[in-house]
């Protein structure tokens, strides 16, 4: 696996992980 495609699978994860506090900070 390339640098590249690590990156983009980490930023991916993070935006998950936020989507998934904002929706818990909503209720």
């Amino acid at each position: 696996m390339s640098t590249f495609q690590a990156l983009m699978l980490m930023l991916a994860l993070w935006s998950f992980i936020i989507a998934m506090l904002t929706e818990i900070n909503k209720k």
